[in-house]
C-alpha cells in the first residue's frame, strides 16, 4: 500500500499535497492526522504545522499491474506492464515482449488484446460510481492498427466510387468501426453505415 506523510500549515493543505503526489482522489485514500496545527504561545512561539499520513486504499495502477501479471503468467508470456493514470483514463503498455508472445497477446485482429482490456476494465470499475476508461496496448499496436484501418478505409472508398456498389468490410469491433466511420465522414460522395449483429457487425462503404 502506497502512503506518504505530509506537513503543512493546515490539515487540508497537507492532504491536498499528498493527493497530488499520489495522483489519487480523496475517496480512494485513508487519512490519519498525526499532528493538528497549533499557533503556539501568543500565536508566535512554538507553533506547529499539521502532519498527516495519507494511504491509498484503492490504487488502479497497482490493481491493473497485479491483474495483468497474473494473466500474462497464465499465458506463459514474459513482459513488463507500464501502467499510468492520465485524468480519467488508465493507460497500460505491455513492453519488453518477444514478437512471438506479442502475436499471442494481440490475437487475430487484436481480439485477445481487446478481451484483456475488457476484463481489466471490469476489474478496475467494479463497485465504482465513477468510470475509468482502460486502454491496454503493446508496443504501439493500437496506433499501427488505426493507421492500417484508415488506409483501408480510404482505399475501399475509392473502390466504392469506382464500382458504384457498396463495399462490405470484414467484421470489426465497435472501436475499429468508429475509426472507419470517422476516417470517411468528410469524404465527398461517400457514406458509411454498419450492419449485422455482434460479433459479426461490419462497416459498409457506399458511393452516394
Amino acid at each position: 500500500m502506497r502512503s506518504v506523510i505530509k506537513v503543512s500549515k493546515t490539515v487540508d493543505e497537507a492532504i491536498k499535497e499528498a493527493l497530488i503526489e499520489l495522483n489519487v482522489s480523496e475517496k480512494d485514500v485513508k487519512i490519519d492526522v498525526i499532528d493538528e496545527p497549533s499557533k503556539g504561545l501568543f500565536g508566535l512561539i512554538g507553533g506547529k504545522d499539521a502532519k498527516v499520513r495519507v494511504s491509498v486504499i484503492y490504487d488502479p495502477i497497482e490493481i491493473a499491474d497485479n491483474y495483468l501479471s497474473k494473466i500474462l503468467n497464465s499465458m506463459n508470456i514474459s513482459a513488463v506492464n507500464v501502467v499510468k493514470k492520465e485524468g480519467d483514463s488508465l493507460i497500460v503498455d505491455i513492453k519488453e515482449i518477444s514478437s512471438t508472445d506479442m502475436g499471442i497477446l494481440i490475437g487475430k485482429r487484436g481480439n485477445t488484446l481487446d478481451a484483456i482490456q475488457y476484463l481489466l476494465s471490469l476489474v478496475i470499475n467494479k463497485n465504482r460510481d465513477d468510470y475509468t476508461k482502460v486502454v491496454v496496448d503493446t508496443e504501439g499496436y493500437r496506433a499501427k492498427r488505426e493507421e492500417t484501418l484508415i488506409k483501408l478505409a480510404n482505399k475501399m472508398a475509392e473502390k466504392a466510387k469506382y464500382v458504384r456498389k457498396p463495399i462490405k468490410l470484414e467484421p470489426m469491433n465497435p472501436y475499429e468501426r468508429r475509426i472507419i466511420h470517422s476516417a470517411l465522414q468528410n469524404i465527398q460522395g461517400i457514406t458509411t453505415y454498419s450492419e449485422g449483429d455482434e460479433p459479426y457487425r461490419r462497416v459498409v462503404i457506399q458511393s452516394k
